[in-house]
């Protein structure tokens, strides 16, 4: 999809940000960017140094890369969210870092388009690295004009997580795989006082499970059809979908006021067993505390009668964490090369599968044993469905107002009608 970001419109948008960008940040960004001009320094822009998971194996292998190259010293600075925003008023005073770590959403979607990161294919090649990564990523990292945008590594199964304690406890016998059985387990299980499926209905979890839910009567050309678009009216599927999303939602599936709850509060309920059901990242099934994920069991999101799936659903990206490599980081290639090199290195892929549990975008063997429900989600295989993750579809401009228009959708008794408008408002205001 071509970014329907232009140059001017990227520049228009940096200006805005340095006022609404934090100062600390700021202040690091220029503390780091005025040591561009040393050879010896690599200047990496990274999500992992703070809660996230694999920040202490990142935090370790950058250490080890030191030791092995010792004419070169990474820098980071780490942002969480708000990364692609500091990133962008760094590049537009051309004092960006050299290398970024980061997904593949929202505004990062139009940063090879504008010239802010550069196509690093030739660099894979020339590398000699594509052997190692999974074609399934290559192809998720390329632009419409054959660009590579980045070099992936982390990626991630998004499967659904079941307590199957609680659904013992409220009389529910197996785990639900069709939507009339979801619906009466959540009536057994809100009898019991427990929350029957948590979400993030205030933020990009429920926009994914939302998402999701819809596509249970679109193929995955109906569907990218339809998040590219944002017609929500004119798909027949998208409607049957919307409705069957109301459907479960009005009969109480989903936890109270889930138009409030935030990804935190999802984990929080899953994980602390107030919640019977998450739809999880495997990240989030890294965190499950041992006693919960003793009685958790992985499978997908529960179907329709006449779905356009034959097994209930997960989703799976290869986009989550790539290393992008800046206009300055050109000008350091040798370094970069080192890095990337040590980075891709089986033993650096493998710590951060064993160490933090991560889903990798590369070729591996090793299996997260140390995170069980990390690895039974590994093992789904064709036991699940796969509905499309929407990120490399939806217009960056309108991934925030679809956000808002989640939150509509989760509030109970807004009609289906009103849902397909708020959605397409999404991309009217885009």
């Amino acid at each position: 999809m071509r970014s329907p970001l232009s140059r001017r419109g990227f520049i228009a948008a940096g200006s805005g940000l340095a006022a609404a960008t934090a100062l600390p940040a700021m202040s690091g960004c220029s503390s780091l960017a005025s040591a561009d001009s040393d050879p010896g320094s690599l200047l990496v822009h990274t999500q992992l140094g703070t809660t996230a998971p694999g920040s202490p194996t990142y935090t370790a292998a950058v250490k080890d890369f030191e030791k092995e190259n010792p004419g070169i010293r990474v820098k980071n600075l780490v942002n969480g969210d708000d990364l692609p925003q500091v990133y962008e008023t760094s590049r537009l005073a051309r004092k960006e870092p050299d290398v970024v770590m980061v997904n593949l959403y929202d505004k990062t979607l139009a940063w090879t388009d504008v010239g802010a990161t550069v196509d690093v294919k030739g660099y894979l090649d020339d590398w000699g690295l594509r052997e190692r990564v999974l074609p399934a990523a290559l192809t998720e990292w390329t632009d419409d004009k054959g660009r590579l945008r980045a070099f992936p590594y982390f990626a991630t199964n998004w499967p659904v997580a079941f307590n199957t304690h609680l659904l013992d406890r409220a009389g529910v016998g197996s785990v639900p795989t069709t939507g009339d059985q979801l619906i009466g387990a959540a009536r057994k299980l809100r009898a019991k006082g427990i929350a029957p499926v948590t979400v993030g209905g205030n933020d990009w979890t429920g926009q994914k499970l939302l998402a999701q839910i819809i596509q249970t009567f679109l193929t995955p050309e109906e569907a990218r059809q339809v998040y590219t678009t944002g017609d929500f009216s004119g798909s027949r599927g998208a409607r049957a979908g919307i409705d069957y999303f109301v459907s479960l939602r009005d009969a109480g599936v989903f936890a109270d006021k889930a138009q409030g709850l935030t990804s935190d509060t999802m984990t929080t309920q899953y994980n602390t067993e107030s919640a019977a059901i998450q739809s999880a990242m495997s990240s989030a099934l890294a965190k499950v505390p041992a006693k919960a994920a003793g009685h958790t069991e992985i499978g997908g999101w529960p179907l329709a009668p006449g779905a356009a799936h034959e097994k209930p659903t997960i989703l799976r990206s290869y986009t989550l964490i790539g290393f992008w490599i800046s206009p300055n980081g050109v000008r350091k290639l040798s370094s970069v090369e080192k890095f990337l090199r040590f980075m891709y290195r089986p033993d650096t892929v493998s710590r951060f599968i064993t160490e933090s549990g991560r889903d990798m975008a590369l070729v591996t063997d090793t299996v997260s044993k140390d995170f069980p429900l990390v690895a039974e989600a590994q093992r789904l295989g064709g036991r699940v469905g796969q509905a499309l993750l929407p990120d490399l579809y939806v217009p960056p401009t309108a991934t925030q107002p679809l956000i808002t228009a989640t939150s509509t959708a989760f509030t109970r008794g807004t009609s289906a009608a009103s849902v397909r408008s708020a959605l397409e408002s999404a991309y009217r205001t885009a």
